[in-house]
């Protein structure tokens, strides 16, 4: 079912006008016809490549699932096909409060993968740490949502666009969608749930985790704040900027300290999350096409490095750093895949980070040399946990007291990783594809 989901998918892809601005693929449903509210979805260029990546990893999350859930097999499914389902509405609403009910929906389904098929003793605990943020910060939405219908009588987005708000309002209005999506990305600092949900997630929860959930705050920047409060957004610019600066920074820092292999992928995510706002907030064509590329880019690397973790721990059943090393000689073509996304999580230039980093260091110079150089520090130090990282686990001395079992990849492990490598290198050599729409 969800490889016919994603090849249906690629269906609106092929169909997909690319001249056009508008929004295809329109549906609308009559669902509160007395309060102008109906279920209207639809899909563009920014919305287009977030559905096809949703469909896209389910399946592999199914796949990988399938092969190491040992309890509750058919709940598990069903609750990642809900997740799906949820995350492609979340993509396609063009009505706010649709937008709202599916973008609180898919807490559910995550608490229920995090806490029943958590890999650790603190699941329950990191399970309701990741409902709570996040539910406490889209209260404020709900609020704005409520505020902008009885002032317009209408959540229809399209309508929302030609409205003006004054800059007062706006202001208001901005800060409460800030404080759900901000959770979402996340940014420093209300970042903490996610190195603990993670590590408790089963490998294919943190696949969903990192690949789709972390994009639901940056798109909801750009598909609602920037577009429906552009004074406001231009008055929070600097805000965004600083907050966005610190989090590269800090968490590239707090990544090198880090012994746990899931923590320290986490950390990478929201360094690279926060580089998406910075392109996100230059608001110039470079930085918006940089940062939707990254988005893109971010969600198979990091998935796939989950995946390569995942792979580690099904087989020596720790995530500790300083239990690895070695593995070379022992693991040659996980090591070698590991390298191709460790190369691709610094920004090697072939791979999809690099095309979205450049654009957006481009995009962020012609707004605020300050931040982009700020920014380019934080590749520096992006390249060097990651090469520290791949050291100690790849190369490094041989730990046989620790590593008892020295099987490597199978046919359906590399099998699984044939798409992203494809993936990267596509976006990576000829991005224009993925831009045009």
């Amino acid at each position: 079912t969800s490889l016919i989901t994603f090849l249906y998918s690629l269906f609106f892809w092929i169909r997909f006008e690319n001249d056009t601005a508008k929004f295809q693929f329109v549906e609308t449903i009559r669902w509160l016809p007395y309060s102008n509210i109906n279920f209207y979805i639809g899909i563009d260029g920014i919305s287009l490549f977030f559905v096809i990546l949703t469909t896209f990893l389910t399946p592999i999350c199914i796949l990988v699932g399938f092969y190491s859930v040992k309890s509750y097999k058919k709940e598990y499914m069903i609750a990642f096909f809900i997740c799906e389902s949820f995350l492609i509405a979340v993509f396609c609403s063009l009505d706010l409060l649709i937008f709202y009910v599916f973008f609180e929906s898919v807490l559910i389904p995550m608490f229920i993968i995090i806490g029943v098929w958590g890999s650790r003793q603190r699941k329950i605990k990191a399970a309701y740490q990741f409902f709570l943020y996040t539910l406490m910060g889209s209260l404020f939405m709900l609020l704005a949502i409520l505020f902008i219908f009885f002032q317009t009588g209408s959540t229809d987005l399209q309508i929302l666009l030609t409205t003006e708000f004054s800059e007062r309002r706006q202001i208001l209005l901005w800060i409460a969608f800030f404080a759900s999506f901000s959770v979402k990305v996340p940014m420093v600092p209300v970042h903490i749930w996610l190195p603990e949900a993670h590590v408790e997630a089963p490998t294919a929860g943190s696949v969903i985790l990192a690949g789709i959930l972390l994009k639901l705050g940056t798109y909801g920047f750009l598909r609602f704040s920037i577009p429906m409060f552009p004074e406001a957004t231009l008055y929070f610019t600097p805000f965004i900027y600083t907050l966005s600066v610190i989090a590269i920074i800090y968490t590239s820092l707090t990544t090198i300290r880090q012994i746990d292999l899931k923590k320290i992928i986490a950390y990478s995510s929201v360094a690279h999350m926060n580089f998406v706002t910075i392109g996100m907030f230059s608001l110039n064509i470079q930085g918006i096409e940089g940062s939707i590329l990254l988005m893109l880019s971010h969600g198979l690397v990091s998935s796939a490095l989950f995946l390569c973790v995942g792979a580690l721990y099904d087989r020596h059943k720790t995530r500790i750093v300083k239990y690895y090393g070695g593995l070379v000689s022992t693991m040659p073509i996980f090591s070698t895949i590991f390298l191709f996304f460790t190369l691709a999580n610094m920004s090697l230039p072939g791979t999809s980070s690099f095309i979205g980093e450049f654009l957006i260091l481009v995009g962020a110079f012609q707004r605020n040399s300050l931040v982009a150089t700020l920014a380019a520090l934080g590749m520096i130090l992006g390249a060097a946990y990651s090469l520290w990282l791949y050291n100690r686990v790849v190369f490094g001395n041989f730990k046989p007291n620790f590593i008892l079992k020295f099987s490597d990849l199978n046919r359906r492990e590399v099998l699984i990783f044939l798409p992203f490598i494809v993936g990267v290198l596509w976006m990576g050599v000829y991005p224009e594809v993925f831009l045009e729409c």
